[in-house]
């Protein structure tokens, strides 16, 4: 319990709600959009040198790799599962349950950064492999989704796979290059290398976050107050228990693997997360046809609230108790 407080009343979270109240009651405040991708830029870039440095001091091993392969895993079955769920429960075509479900199975990184910090504060000691795992966890979601359309609709339903627009999108997207570029310089350069950088990317971490979630507020409280017609009793109640169903599934597979209390809570985070960067992008070029206005109002302003102001405190909770 203080745990789940101590992260409700941190200054992200509470900043992530004065941003969402603020969109919701129709505030004229607004981040300018060059400087919130900015600001999206420096946070992959310092939680991927962060995560690289962590790796530096640690060789791979059996045990993360078997996590790797475990949360790629889920990535490719948890849209699956959310796809058949929001076909039985609501009324979504096939094109726009799978974009939907698409969004589930991949991850958001600010979400994973909110958590990273919330482990901080909760003393638990984390790895840098997740940060990599991160990355990994970004595309399989897609195919999956992109697979169940082909299933039902047939092969034209998917557009701009031929031309290898849809596979530039998926693997080059700005969100997994600059990770995994970011990552791999932090392993280089080491902690020695990261000191020389550190008054830039770790001491100013924290309040950047803060005029991020601002940022992400305003974005969540706009799209819940124009897209939520589109949305029935089934879709929204979808949007609440599919991050559970998901954290659940990652606490089994953790107590499995006997991960530390950090990295299980980072791990059950990137399964529950639902992404609304990389797989938007992806979606609009193969599914033109699903309505952004379903699968952005889901993941950016009904599951991203949730998590980031009481998911976090039960992924970290769930993590503690299985290990």
């Amino acid at each position: 319990m203080d745990a789940a407080l101590s992260t409700l009343l941190s200054p992200i979270i509470l900043f992530f709600l004065l941003g969402m109240v603020a969109a919701l009651l129709r505030s004229q405040m607004t981040v300018p959009e060059a400087f919130a991708k900015g600001l999206a830029i420096y946070l992959m870039m310092a939680i991927g040198l962060k995560g690289g440095v962590e790796m530096s001091k640690n060789a791979l091993t059996f045990d993360i790799i078997a996590i790797f392969i475990a949360g790629i895993a889920l990535s490719f079955v948890i849209p699956a599962i959310a796809f058949y769920l929001l076909r039985a429960s609501t009324k979504l075509d096939t094109t726009d349950a799978a974009a939907a479900a698409a969004h589930y199975g991949s991850i958001s990184i600010v979400t994973f950064v909110a958590a990273t910090e919330a482990v901080r504060l909760s003393g638990f000691e984390s790895s840098g492999h997740l940060v990599a795992l991160a990355a990994l966890m970004e595309t399989p979601a897609i195919i999956t989704a992109l697979l169940l359309v082909q299933r039902q609709n047939g092969a034209q339903a998917v557009a701009g796979a031929e031309r290898g627009e849809l596979v530039r999108e998926v693997l080059l997207n700005a969100s997994v290059v600059v990770l995994v570029g970011a990552l791999i310089i932090g392993w280089i350069v080491g902690e020695d290398g990261n000191a020389k950088i550190a008054p830039f990317f770790v001491s100013p971490f924290q309040g950047v976050l803060c005029l991020f979630l601002l940022d992400m507020g305003l974005s969540a409280g706009r799209g819940l107050r124009q897209g939520w017609r589109q949305l029935d009793a089934g879709t929204i109640a979808f949007g609440l228990y599919m991050p559970l169903i998901s954290a659940l599934l990652a606490t089994l597979t953790c107590a499995i693997l006997n991960v530390g209390t950090g990295d299980a809570a980072l791990f059950i985070t990137l399964a529950a997360s639902a992404s609304y960067i990389a797989v938007p992008a992806a979606m609009r070029l193969a599914l033109p046809k699903a309505r952004p206005s379903v699968y952005l109002t889901l993941s950016l302003g009904i599951t991203f609230p949730f998590n980031v102001t009481l998911g976090i405190p039960i992924y970290t909770f769930l993590a503690s108790l299985v290990t």
